[in-house]
């Protein structure tokens, strides 16, 4: 099954209807694709990796083989086999208390979020208007007193003696919001459920941003766009890299279905009948909406 990849160049030409339609249709049925011509500079992603890279050699890898997780492999246990550590960045970053992270790669890493909001903030715009609602409605629903939050899981999956005994990350969705992934280019892992199976996610080629959706899109979207269950398979041949960065609601944030697309609710079927007499040959959208007027006290039955 081919993976959707969204060439985010083609929302400003004539192509922009099928490209919001190839979009729709990402979140909606598979809940994950890839975005190309993103805005996010090459050389500024393949520093990024390079300098995760090298701080996972240079203070991780020794300490990863020495803990119980590497040395308890053989009693097979419910852990995943990963070196990871998270940063915040929004509203506030904890980047500076991160211990031995070089002053190269905490700049790296700032330059690098501040594009990677600007997309994810659009995906959320595209989203919006993908469901009929404002476009800064996932932004604004996202955003508490202070904003949406956002942080990166930074981990690397190390080579693995015995791969069958565990996962690099057990099955799971995703908590909150957007997540945008740049992840290894030559190591493979990530695995996504779709039709009952597993699709291997392959490593990301020609400067590619590997995206889902989380929980919280599910909700707010009324369960048009689903979070998907997804986990990362160990692997004997190379270590493989992860730099998963999470477009979350604040923690004040009030979540909930938009009002817009969400079904009425709290009804008598008394009610609805006397709607449907006078609508039965008219479209059910409008008399569902005056449904939900019905439902919150209001008398009107105008559609």
């Amino acid at each position: 099954m081919e993976i959707p990849v969204i060439d985010l160049s083609q929302l400003e030409g004539e192509n922009r209807s099928k490209t919001m339609a190839l979009l729709h249709q990402a979140c909606e049925k598979w809940g994950f694709f890839q975005v190309e011509n993103h805005g996010l500079e090459k050389k500024l992603m393949d520093k990024v990796k390079q300098l995760v890279n090298a701080h996972y050699e240079e203070n991780l890898k020794e300490s990863f083989y020495e803990s119980e997780i590497a040395k308890g492999l053989m009693n097979k246990c419910d852990v995943d086999w990963e070196s990871s550590f998270f940063i915040w960045h929004r509203p506030t970053s904890n980047i500076n208390e991160i211990h031995n992270l070089s002053e190269n790669l905490r700049q790296i890493m700032d330059e690098y979020i501040a594009q990677l909001i600007q997309l994810a903030e659009k995906l959320s715009q595209l989203m919006s208007e993908n469901l009929g609602l404002d476009k800064d409605y996932i932004k604004e629903s996202f955003s508490g007193a202070r904003g949406p939050s956002v942080g990166t899981k930074v981990a690397k999956y190390p080579e693995c003696p015995r791969p069958e005994l565990v996962r690099g990350l057990r099955e799971h969705t995703d908590a909150g919001g957007i997540i945008l992934l740049l992840q290894d280019e030559h190591v493979p892992g990530l695995e996504f459920s779709n039709d009952g199976g597993w699709i291997k996610i392959p490593p990301s080629k020609n400067n590619t941003i590997f995206v889902n959706t989380g929980d919280q899109v599910e909700v707010l979207s009324n369960g048009r766009y689903k979070s998907t269950l997804h986990r990362v398979m160990a692997g004997k041949d190379g270590s493989r890299l992860s730099i998963a960065t999470f477009y979350n609601p604040a923690g004040d944030a009030i979540i909930s279905p938009a009002p817009k697309l969400s079904y009425p609710h709290n009804y008598t079927f008394q009610d609805y009948l006397k709607l449907y007499a006078t609508t039965k040959f008219s479209d059910k959208g409008p008399r569902f909406e005056a449904m939900k007027k019905i439902a919150n006290g209001h008398s009107s039955h105008g559609v």
